[in-house]
């Protein structure tokens, strides 16, 4: 239902403007990370000073295991929200992160924009992920993060009748197409800057896998990790999403 200000805006400008306007609006509240239209998800809480530090669309054969020495390097410990496409087939290195202390989540089968999915893909996509994932691990899987953080209230209310929790974002880049990892570890460093100046803490993303393929390239953002960790181990306290809950 639309305010009356919406409805009367809505008339002035037409139907395909008022068209244009609804599709814009369903935009922000299904994609936007800071929306709350569609529904509350894990975010970040009020404790500056600590960073979460979250992978998506692994395993990936090639850089999953790099990344995973750098972060045992620094002895830090991430999140890593997988796909279960792929990690039904490299369940060895499911088995590895969290041997390691990692934290596990699920990121749907097969990465769609689960906004526009019907009621049942949606359950299949989030119950095969985590029924694999749990099956490989032996432990319960308890995050989820929406592919593209695309979802309606429908995704966050399936997520979570499965127990799971949704989780999105305050610190992104466009890791996934920028080649250089100094943009990458620039613009993520003013995002951990401007979330601490304001007393939040971080939740960052990173991508270790490309849903497209199951080695895709991640060598910009797996050295930016390592420059974000470099950066803020002196002054941060890196943790997992389970001390947020």
């Amino acid at each position: 239902m639309l305010s009356p200000l919406a409805t009367g805006i809505c008339a002035g400008l037409g139907t395909a403007g008022a068209a244009g306007l609804a599709a814009g609006g369903f935009a922000y509240a299904s994609l936007w990370p800071s929306s709350r239209i569609f529904g509350t998800a894990l975010t970040a809480p009020r404790r500056p000073g600590e960073i979460a530090l979250t992978f998506d669309d692994g395993p990936n054969p090639e850089w999953t295991p790099r990344l995973l020495d750098i972060l045992a390097k620094h002895d830090v410990k991430a999140t890593f929200f997988m796909l279960g496409k792929f990690a039904s087939v490299h369940s060895e290195l499911v088995r590895r992160v969290a041997a390691e202390g990692h934290l596990i989540g699920d990121h749907s089968w097969s990465h769609p924009k689960l906004s526009y999915c019907p009621a049942q893909r949606i359950r299949d996509e989030l119950k095969r992920t985590k029924d694999t994932l749990e099956q490989i691990v032996g432990a319960k899987v308890k995050f989820f993060r929406p592919p593209f953080g695309a979802r309606r209230p429908a995704v966050f209310r399936i997520a979570r009748e499965l127990g799971l929790e949704p989780v999105l974002w305050n610190a992104m880049t466009d890791d996934w197409i920028e080649p250089s990892t100094e943009k990458i570890a620039a613009t993520l460093s003013k995002r951990v800057d401007a979330m601490t100046s304001r007393g939040f803490a971080v939740n960052i993303v990173l991508h270790d896998g490309n849903f497209r393929v199951a080695v895709g390239k991640r060598g910009p953002s797996v050295a930016a990790a390592e420059t974000i960790m470099k950066r803020y181990v002196p002054t941060h306290t890196f943790v997992t999403l389970l001390q947020w809950v």
